[in-house]
């Protein structure tokens, strides 16, 4: 089975990307972020760290982890990013192994992942993947694309091209057509 990370700043397409190529036969696509949602349920050991690290202020009345809550620490203090980034990636990552696991008993030929991080954070095991894409697109594209899913702000969240010289780079400006033509001949080419 083929292991395929889509990565890249938001409003670039990969959601959409991997919508499209995941109506092949053969292919399904698993998103990390709502992955991670799993773990963020209570009584898990996620839970309880980002509780720990973070307060009860973090939390709904009904006990649940309240992501914009978060989201408004976490971005705004690089260092309760970080701390973010080092409770959660690792369990995020324990989790795709056995996404990874039952797709292969299930005869999955091709398992796109799609994670804003995947080709920066320091977090992921590379080695899962054969191989890992960036898509990139000019930024009033991403705005575009943003402000038609009511997503606008995030266009302020920019990640850092990936430094690892693996990281495959996929031009996504033009139309979602053409993105998903060119990452299907990088994929078949694997």
């Amino acid at each position: 089975m083929k292991v395929i990370g889509l990565a890249g700043e938001a409003g670039c397409g990969k959601s959409t990307v991997a919508r499209e190529l995941a109506k092949g036969e053969g292919t399904v696509w698993v998103d990390l972020d709502r992955l991670s949602w799993e773990i963020y349920r209570p009584r898990t050991p996620t839970y309880s760290q980002l509780v720990s690290r973070y307060g009860e202020g973090i939390l709904d009345s009904d006990g649940a982890i309240n992501r914009k809550r978060l989201g408004r620490i976490v971005f705004s203090d690089p260092e309760a990013l970080e701390s973010l980034n080092a409770i959660v990636h690792p369990a995020v990552t324990d989790r795709l192994r056995g996404v990874i696991h039952e797709e292969e008993e299930r005869g999955t030929k091709t398992l796109l992942v799609e994670g804003a991080l995947l080709a920066s954070s320091a977090y992921v095991d590379r080695m899962l993947f054969n191989a890992i894409l960036w898509l990139e697109a000019a930024p009033d594209k991403r705005r575009e694309r943003l402000q038609a899913d009511s997503r606008e702000e995030q266009i302020e969240r920019t990640l850092p091209p990936p430094a690892d010289e693996q990281v495959i780079k996929i031009d996504a400006s033009g139309t979602i057509k053409q993105a998903v033509n060119r990452i299907r001949s990088i994929v078949n080419s694997l």
